[in-house]
């Protein structure tokens, strides 16, 4: 019989497909009734596809060997009660650098050059009536990265191209970087005029961006977030941003999506965007592709191209 693998996630087209042909595939995204489906087929699943797996599911799956995580962070699953039952665990590294990168600047730059807010200046017919007021440059500021991973290096790549001086922090120095390391969070905003946060997800790194470096950034600073929305102390984000003690945001994260505070829609120096990060046609196909060859190797008894835990 072939194995069968629980798909948890919207995954493209291409990589359910490249699944179908090697195994038996039961969705549990997108049916009426997912209960009804782990009840019928959770003793047959070997292989996850997708993410968004707690403890709870697991349970559910007593003959689960893999969970192939469509993304990179990985805090959406309980490791410990994977590691615990030997469940080999992976991810998308790689894949989506650029899609992130990509929005980041597009972040930064709406956020400086008031971009939305310029379209519907022109749209509304403002422009015949007065100039649309002066805004700021990227240019000869400088951008502290909270996590200089493979992400945020290409962002600091494309910030610096933008004649940034850049700084990050992260838990070590990285001797092959040309960037300043600065160990401390709230000392990286005092450094910085915009701090773009791309560190992973999960208990390590919950609130890091507290009110105290929120503070440090000060009402001429700004907080770019593209990483999750668990990393930075909302209310007092929200708070700060009212009170003009922050200068403005730029967020594709939150704390309870799809659920975006009213207060953070209301205000002109936030721009917000719909955690699409990685969501583009090639980062996805990308993702799917590296989904499928991860659980191909583990049933074909080949190292993992991308294994986590």
């Amino acid at each position: 019989m072939r194995p069968a693998v629980l798909v948890t996630k919207p995954l493209p087209k291409s990589c359910i497909a490249a699944l179908e042909r090697h195994y038996t595939v039961h969705m549990l995204v997108g049916v009426p009734e997912p209960d009804a489906v782990l009840a019928k087929h959770g003793a047959e699943v070997r292989a996850i596809a997708g993410g968004k797996v707690p403890r709870s599911l697991m349970e559910q799956l007593p003959n689960l060997e893999i969970i192939a995580n469509s993304g990179v962070g990985v805090d959406s699953i309980d490791l410990n009660a994977a590691q615990a039952r030997n469940i080999a665990v992976t991810n998308t590294p790689g894949v989506l650098n650029d899609s992130v990168a990509e929005l980041a600047i597009a972040l930064m730059l709406a956020l400086a050059r008031s971009v939305p807010q310029a379209d519907r200046f022109v749209r509304e017919g403002k422009w015949q009536e007065r100039m649309f007021p002066l805004r700021n440059e990227l240019s000869g500021k400088t951008a502290g990265i909270l996590g200089l991973g493979r992400i945020g290096k290409e962002i600091a790549r494309r910030l610096a191209a933008l004649k940034m001086k850049i700084v990050y922090c992260g838990r070590t120095k990285q001797e092959d970087q040309p960037y300043a390391f600065i160990s401390d969070p709230v000392a990286l905003a005092h450094e910085c005029d915009w701090l773009v946060v791309i560190a992973p997800g999960g208990k390590a790194t919950d609130k890091i961006v507290s009110r105290q470096v929120l503070e440090a950034l000060g009402p001429e600073g700004y907080l770019v977030n593209v990483a999750r929305g668990s990393l930075v102390d909302q209310p007092a984000l929200i708070e700060l941003l009212q009170s003009g003690k922050l200068g403005g945001a730029a967020l594709d994260v939150f704390d309870d999506e799809p659920n975006v505070p009213a207060e953070l829609l209301t205000l002109e120096n936030v721009i917000v965007s719909p955690h699409q990060g990685s969501r583009t046609e090639e980062a996805r196909e990308a993702m799917g592709r590296l989904v499928a060859e991860n659980i191909i190797a583990h049933f074909e008894g080949r190292p993992l191209p991308s294994r986590v835990a």
